[in-house]
């Protein structure tokens, strides 16, 4: 009844409301003694805000706020009006007062992306003349009390949480500017002992509850309370509005002013405290961060102690900075002007100093000005782009008034001694347990480095930060500290924000280290040893000596302020000192070392074949050749010749079976030039069972003769071979991806440290770079920091011996601007080394002329050496590392070389050069460097190796393209055509390249298929027809890819057409089957097959086909969809892969009918398969045929066949043919499959068909079909 209403009295005001709008349109507004009340302008009568008695006191409202209601939607106006109103500091609520505040938590629970109810409630400022009196004088009414607890955390939410982020469309960040605005106004307004005093006293009574009489709602009461609490910190100061100074009040002081006063701060010591109120340690720390947000806990910790003596010095020497600096410049306006002021200063010509032509500049000012002359005076200041500028640093820390210091000083030592350990300990657990929010981590390391500060520097105690004294927290952090990076890379939008805990964590790293290193200077012996015991733990792990090299190479100016550089300076230089400091009281350190652990690639059997025996001469192999192959004729008639326990390829190798195919031809030649015929002759006939394609290794039927003949070509080809790297070659072990391939395991020693080899780390161009940035600012660094940074360069100038490493123009000009400044006294450190560096560069000069030129670049250590010990003395050193210099002799030798085998077709120049370079030894690398180096080559990848290609285009082959081309380049398919018809088979790669670069075609893709009508079922049997158009419809869409997506798939794909026309995708599907039942994936086989007898099912009923999506929905069938050799099993059944960015799931295609189907289900049965196979008698020969294009064979050999040739020339005797075609097709152990060609008889062809289960076709080409199971 009361809802209904309450109802009623909401539409009754808005009818009112609505009735005044259209009644009066635009009446003048009125003026106070016409009506005895303020009015909104615009005729917006608000009596229903003010009025409640006839007699009462209206409240009269500020302009803003009338403003703010003249904006206001009317069913929120009529809404806030039905709150109450407050008459001489007393607030009458209405009846409907709860559900009005309920009606305002659904109102913002709905609002637009502008949030329009948030701007429109604080633009009438209901929290501030409605909410509060209401929290203040109606405590009483616990229902009430609720509701405007949770509209007040909704109301003042941070901003960022409304909006997700600060926006950059300057129309949406002016509404969040706004709701800023009101935020801050809500601040101000809880800055008072009242509203915390009725916070207090609520969530005293809540927290004396036991957890026996606590209800739910108590609990979401205490958690609302404390988001309130949390809500009215988090909101950020207006410096330029409060304009409050140091040692001022400011909002947020007198906000920490009204906690303590209410007891507020006791509270949360005790919920920090209590083991009881764990759940609350979150809420509680973030609190407390947000109380010392603006503190520097140095300073709060000598608050009430007087100055020390090192702030006065400190303070005595800025105040002479400073009376230097003006001294300075009195004398210089003295010099600038005269008694006499001159209408003729007169021009000069300055000597020496050239301008843009050849004459020297000409002066137009007085001769004091000259000293402020530069070229760059009047050029307008070159615009850096808004996302290549340094990161501004965050507003610095303040000083608060000093009854707040006082008591937040208190309050830090209480929590240090109480409650420090206890909450640390919860907040870390529930972060291991992932029961925190994202980015919660954040406020523990915040914690963690404010108050482990603090103790340090009020009185020390170990004792009171000892949960977070530990290897585990530098673990944590330093884990922590390496994500942030990560992400910083990877989030390119937030990657400000990243930057910010990656400071976070650094400033937590830092304390811990001054922690630990402040733990030496105890009296306590137990406090020393277990400093000692934690700085072994780290500096003998490796992470935590990486850790500041990793962050030095990774500093980004654009994302990291100059605090954050800073910090990194102090923090390193602080591990340096401690570093050093240990390893002396120390004899020896021993550390962990972590390298990742490499491999060579396997090399051939043979490991006694000497260089030389490779680069044999033609006249050398004919005479070897004679003995050798009687050796290889008895070999060859020997039939106990075991080829079974020869493996030609790696299979647990990385490298693709494909690419091991160039290097068994390698081992097969080193095993003739080696004199071992029968393991040559082994392994030429194991590679032709693993490599048949292409006849590369010779045809499957070959005979003894031509196999000799074979062998001996392998045995005078120039394979390319890989340099064995030299030994020390370290640079080149790096460098050279083709001769090592790393493993992921990661070997782990130990070794003895050296501090100064740990040093040289630091000695790189990068980490300069930062510390001469950092030292730019040195005016506004702090004297300890300009003390790292004079540290550390002094270290790699002296220490170090690399004084050459610190000679750049930049730091100069930075050393020049420190020695003129006129407060150079103060920064006496600085110049004296500022000094020392431009002595030691002068001294080098005057022997070593070319430093000058030096000066304009960044150096590494190799060049720091050249320079101070002479240009070519790191090369012809003593270091191992290093290739010897190339003489002159050695020079004329190697252009004479290159120049006489450059031309040569069929070799590789550079393994020529090195077989005939009579020289110290030289790899590959340094040949092709030094080639380009003196001018004979354009670039390295002129010397590219390209797998080995024993057949070269000759001059009739490529006549033989060329009328190809011309004969098929009206055809729908040009490519097809060509690699059908053209004698030396070849990849579909090689024939592009061919005929690109013999200008027949200016574009790949003018050789992509091109889309034709289909013809009609009726004219072509349907057997064929539909199972060719299924794989054709995906072949076809290749036009539409990109050219690389289409280059890598032609091949495939062209061979998937192949199989699909000749029908024995069955025998494939057979083999694939029972490799991936060996694999365990039976129950996703027979899904498969399910899901194709359905299919065919459907069909037949309905009559009509559309591709069927295959759903896997299990997650054993999702992961076999996923599995490579699961997909190639599709492929072969004709299944269409998904389209790319439209289709997730493979299709059963629609031109496939309901009975090819059921033969594809029925492929996929083992049983059946397995009984086919006992009903066979014995394996017959299979029948040579030729050979389809394949993804791009890596080598071919020469076909020195003559009867392979008349056959592919059509010369073969009809004996031969009729001998080949009654050989009955059978499937070979390897499975591999040959299909007869057209030249066979029709019965012939019938009598096949019913073996393979399908309708006779008629064939118009050989092709051989293939499994590609070496991959799986």
């Amino acid at each position: 009844m009361a809802l209904e209403t309450h109802n009623c009295s909401l539409r009754l005001k808005q009818i009112i409301w609505c009735l005044s709008q259209v009644a009066q349109p635009a009446p003048p507004r009125p003026t106070q003694a016409q009506t005895g009340r303020f009015e909104p302008s615009g005729g917006k009568v608000c009596e229903l805000l003010h009025v409640r008695a006839a007699g009462s006191v209206r409240l009269r409202r500020t302009r803003g706020e009338r403003l703010g209601l003249r904006m206001m939607n009317c069913e929120l106006l009529a809404t806030c009006s039905a709150l109450g109103y407050l008459e001489g500091g007393t607030y009458h609520k209405e009846p409907d007062c709860l559900e009005s505040v309920k009606d305002l938590i659904r109102y913002l629970r709905h609002e637009d992306e502008t949030r329009d109810v948030r701007q429109q409630l604080g633009a009438a400022q209901i929290l501030q003349n409605d909410l509060l009196p209401i929290l203040t004088q109606h405590r009483q009414d616990k229902a009430l009390f609720d509701a405007v607890i949770r509209l007040m955390v909704n109301l003042t939410q941070p901003a960022l949480l409304c909006f997700g982020s600060v926006p950059k469309d300057p129309s949406v960040r002016h509404h969040f500017l706004q709701v800023l605005t009101y935020l801050q106004a809500y601040k101000e307004a809880f800055a008072s002992e009242k509203a915390f005093g009725v916070l207090s006293e609520t969530l005293y009574e809540l927290l004396q509850l036991g957890w026996e009489d606590r209800q739910e709602e108590d609990n979401l009461l205490i958690e609302r309370v404390l988001l309130l609490v949390r809500n009215i910190l988090h909101v950020p100061a207006d410096p330029e509005q409060e304009k409050r100074i140091d040692d001022d009040a400011s909002i947020h002081d007198r906000l920490l002013w009204a906690m303590h006063l209410s007891g507020m701060d006791d509270l949360l010591l005790f919920l920090s405290s209590s083991s009881a109120e764990q759940q609350w340690s979150l809420h509680v720390l973030e609190i407390v961060s947000l109380m010392f947000r603006d503190q520097n806990p140095e300073q709060l910790a000598g608050v009430g102690q007087g100055r020390s003596a090192q702030e006065r010095s400190t303070d005595v020497a800025e105040l002479e900075v400073l009376r230097q600096r003006e001294m300075a410049e009195k004398r210089t306006r003295v010099f600038q002007r005269g008694n006499r002021h001159s209408q003729f200063g007169g021009s000069y010509i300055v000597q020496g100093l050239k301008s843009i032509g050849e004459r020297d500049v000409v002066f137009h000012k007085g001769l004091h000005n000259l000293r402020n002359y530069s070229s760059d005076l009047g050029k307008q200041p070159r615009r850096v782009p808004k996302r290549r500028q340094a990161a501004q640093d965050l507003p610095s820390h303040r000083r608060s008034a000093l009854n707040v210091r006082l008591f937040l000083r208190d309050f830090c030592s209480e929590f240090l001694e109480n409650c420090y350990n206890a909450l640390m300990g919860a907040v870390k657990d529930h972060l291991l347990r992932e029961r925190a929010q994202q980015h919660d981590e954040t406020y523990y390391m915040w914690a963690m480095a404010f108050f482990m500060a603090f103790n340090r520097a009020a009185s020390f105690r170990p004792g009171f930060v000892s949960e977070t004294l530990s290897v585990r927290t530098f673990h944590f952090v330093e884990q922590n500290l390496t994500n942030y990076y990560e992400m910083m890379l990877t989030d390119r939008k937030e990657a400000a924000s990243w930057a910010r805990r990656m400071h976070l964590a650094l400033k937590a790293y830092q304390e811990l280290l001054a922690t630990v290193n402040e733990m030496d200077a105890s009296p306590d012996e137990a406090v020393r040893e277990s400093g000692r015991i934690i700085k072994n733990n780290i500096f003998y792990m490796m992470e935590y000596r990486e850790l500041f090299l990793a962050l030095f190479r990774k500093f980004d100016e654009r994302y990291h302020p100059r605090s954050f550089l800073c910090d990194l300076v102090e923090t390193t230089h602080l591990f340096l000192k401690m570093l050093e400091r240990f390893c002396r009281s120390r004899g020896n350190l021993m550390v962990q070392n972590k390298r990742k652990k490499r491999k060579k690639k396997k090399k051939a059997q043979n490991q006694g074949v000497a260089c030389g025996d490779v680069s044999r001469s033609p006249g050398e192999l004919e005479a070897v050749w004679p003995a050798l192959a009687e050796k290889l004729l008895r070999c060859a008639q020997d039939p106990e010749l075991g080829v079974e326990d020869i493996i030609p390829f790696d299979a647990a190798s990385e490298v693709p079976v494909e690419e091991q195919r160039v290097e068994a031809m390698v081992r097969i030649q080193d095993c003739l030039l080696a004199g071992q015929a029968p393991q040559a002759l082994a392994l030429l006939r194991s590679a032709r069972e693993v490599w048949p394609e292409g006849n590369v290794f010779g045809s499957p039927v070959i005979s003894p003769g031509e196999e000799m003949q074979l062998l001996k070509q392998i045995l005078s080809a120039p394979l390319p071979r890989q340099q064995e790297p030299v030994e020390g070659d370290d640079e080149e072990e790096e460098e050279d991806q083709e001769e090592e391939e790393e493993l992921q395991a990661v070997q782990v020693s130990e070794k003895e440290f050296n501090f100064l080899d740990y040093l040289k780390r630091f000695a790189c161009s990068t980490i300069v770079r930062a510390y001469a940035l950092l030292l730019r600012s040195y005016q506004r660094n702090s004297a300890h920091t300009n003390h790292c940074i004079a540290k550390m360069l002094h270290r790699l100038a002296h220490d170090l011996g690399m004084e050459a490493l610190l000679f750049q123009l930049s730091l100069f000009h930075l050393f020049h601007r420190l020695l003129s400044d006129p407060a150079a006294g103060a920064y006496k450190e600085l110049v004296t080394f500022a000094k020392y560096i431009l002595g030691k560069f002068f001294a080098l000069a005057a022997v070593n002329q070319k430093a000058f030129v030096e000066l304009l670049f960044w150096k590494n250590t190799a060049v720091v050496r050249e320079m101070t010990q002479g240009y070519g003395s790191v090369d012809s050193g003593s270091s191992s590392h290093r290739a010897p210099v190339w003489s002159p002799e050695e020079e004329a030798q190697l252009q004479e070389l290159y120049l006489a085998h450059k031309d040569v077709e069929g070799q590789d120049v550079v393994e020529t050069i090195l077989a005939h370079l009579k020289t110290a030894p030289r790899t590959r690398k340094q040949i092709i460097n030094h080639l380009v180096r003196m001018g004979l080559a354009d670039s390295v990848k002129d010397f590219q190796r390209k797998g080995t290609q024993l057949v070269l285009w000759t001059e009739d082959q490529e006549l033989e393209l060329q009328r190809l081309f011309e004969e098929f380049q009206d055809s729908d398919d040009v490519l097809g055509h060509i690699m059908k018809n053209v004698t030396a088979k070849r990849s579909r790669a090689r024939i592009v390249d061919k005929l690109l670069a013999l200008g027949l075609v200016s574009e790949r893709r003018q050789l992509y298929k091109k889309r034709r009508k289909k013809l009609a079922p009726s004219c072509v049997p349907s057997g064929e027809e539909t199972l060719k158009d299924s794989r054709c419809d995906d072949l076809e869409e290749e036009e539409d890819l990109p050219e690389e997506e289409s280059e890598e798939d032609e091949d495939q794909e062209e061979g998937l057409q192949a199989e699909a026309v000749q029908g024995s995708s069955f025998p494939s599907a057979e083999n694939l089957g029972r490799s991936l039942r060996q694999e365990g994936l039976s129950a996703p086989l027979l899904w498969l097959q399910n899901c194709l007898v359905r299919a065919a099912g459907d069909r037949e009923e309905n009559g009509c086909s559309q591709p069927i999506p295959l759903v896997p929905l299990t997650e054993e069938n999702e992961e076999a969809m996923e599995n490579g050799q699961f997909q190639r099993l599709l492929r072969k059944l004709g299944m269409r892969s998904p389209t790319l960015g439209q289709e997730t799931f493979w299709r059963i295609p629609a031109k496939l009918t309901s009975t090819q189907l059921r033969r594809l289900a029925a492929s996929l049965n083992q049983r059946e398969k397995e009984e086919g196979r006992e009903q066979e008698a014995e394996p017959h020969p299979g029948v040579p045929g030729e050979q389809s294009p394949d993804d791009e064979p890596q080598a071919e050999a020469p076909r020195a066949f003559p009867s392979a040739r008349k056959k592919k020339a059509g010369l073969a005797s009809p004996e031969e043919e009729e001998t080949a075609g009654e050989k009955e097709w059978k499937p070979e152990p390897k499975k591999r499959q040959l299909l007869d060609s057209d030249e066979e008889e029709d019965d012939e062809g019938r009598r096949q068909a019913p073996a393979l289960g399908t309708p006779v076709i008629h064939k118009k080409k050989r092709f051989q079909i293939e499994d590609d199971d070496e991959d799986g």
